[in-house]
This record gives structure tokens, C-alpha cells and sequence, in this order.
């Protein structure tokens, strides 16, 4: 049985459905710009491995990988663990700003009591006052 479609054109078709889905999230403003460029380049690699699979073949044996499919393999594995990385730092930054944040907040929170405090003292001294001249 023949395939319907070759598999050139299969692994471009997939690269080309994920950048569509990628613009539709970026038009919807639901992923943001600085991440989707991550994601556009992978889809354009995917386009271009189906479009040119010699080229990269060649360009494996340059590496010393016999077989394509390892090379594409091994190369997807490094930009997951990139991707990871990546992904680690920013959610580290993150739960440091959110750590300052808290810890501001806090500060005022403590700062808002202690002028509550002053101002019911000095409310009470005014009151104290008003009765004394008021009795004299």
C-alpha cells in the first residue's frame, strides 16, 4: 500500500501546524512573545527538516551519525534539556521577586498597624485634652 503522503511532506506539514497554532497563541495573547520565539524556531526547523531531509542527513555524517534519525534525536534532546533549564531559571527568578514582594508587603502591613497605633494614641490625647479645657 502506497502512503499518501510522503514523509517530507508529513514532518513539514507538522512544522508548519504547529507555527500556525503558535501565531493563533500569540494573536490571542495567550503565550507570550518572549517564549514564543523558542517555539517559532522549532517549527521552522521542522519545516525545513521536511523540505531539505538530505541536507540534514549529509550534514549528520558530517557529524559522524550514520543514521539521520538519531542525529534529529539526540539534537530535539538537547533543546528539551535547554528548554528545561531555561525554564528552571525564569521560575527561580520569579519565586525570588515573589519572595521580595511578600516581604514588602509585609513591611508595610506592619508599617499600616504601627500608624493605626499612633493615631489612636494621638485621637486619645486630643480627647484628653478637649475634656481637661472642657472641665476648666
Amino acid at each position: 500500500m502506497k502512503p499518501l503522503l510522503s514523509y517530507q511532506s508529513t514532518t513539514a506539514i507538522i512544522g508548519l501546524m504547529i507555527a500556525v497554532v503558535i501565531l493563533f497563541l500569540i494573536r490571542r495573547d495567550i503565550l507570550h512573545i518572549k517564549r514564543s520565539l523558542w517555539w517559532i524556531g522549532i517549527a521552522l526547523l521542522i519545516v525545513l527538516m521536511g523540505f531539505f531531509p538530505l541536507q540534514f542527513a549529509k550534514f549528520g555524517v558530517l557529524l559522524g551519525v550514520n543514521y539521520p534519525p538519531i542525529l534529529i534525536l539526540t539534537v530535539g534532546m538537547g533543546f528539551v534539556l535547554i528548554k528545561i533549564l531555561s525554564m528552571d531559571l525564569e521560575r527561580s527568578r520569579q519565586e525570588r521577586t515573589l519572595r521580595r514582594l511578600t516581604q514588602k508587603l509585609a513591611m508595610l502591613e506592619g508599617f499600616q498597624k504601627e500608624s493605626k497605633a499612633v493615631e489612636k494614641i494621638e485621637l486619645r490625647t486630643k480627647d484628653e485634652k478637649l475634656n481637661d479645657t472642657n472641665n476648666h
